[in-house]
């Protein structure tokens, strides 16, 4: 997942820094006043999102297997702990019952 994270960033920097380049060349038009920063950082969201949908697809497949598996283990886990506090449970209960039977 981490690495899914870094890539991504990784496009939206490249976008970033390509899209800096193009206002400041004149061929996106700049923001008002001080937006102009505001401007870009939207422009390079706008346009890294699509690209990283496309470029980052096998890379968000295989990350969405690991935390499958890891949610998987976890269940696998959480019964497993369950199942061995209704045994302490019911060996403890036992003794109880044939007591007062």
């Amino acid at each position: 997942m981490l690495r899914y994270t870094l890539m991504r960033l990784g496009i939206f920097a490249g976008c970033l820094l390509v899209v800096w380049g193009l206002v400041y060349a004149g061929a996106f038009p700049r923001g008002f006043g001080d937006s102009n920063l505001l401007w870009v950082l939207l422009l390079s969201l706008v346009l890294s999102a699509p690209i990283s949908f496309v470029v980052l697809r096998k890379e968000r497949d295989r990350a969405s297997v690991q935390v499958s598996q890891r949610v998987d283990r976890m269940k696998a886990n959480i019964e497993a702990n369950r199942s061995q506090e209704d045994e302490v449970a019911d060996e403890a209960a036992a003794p109880a019952r044939s007591q007062t039977s």
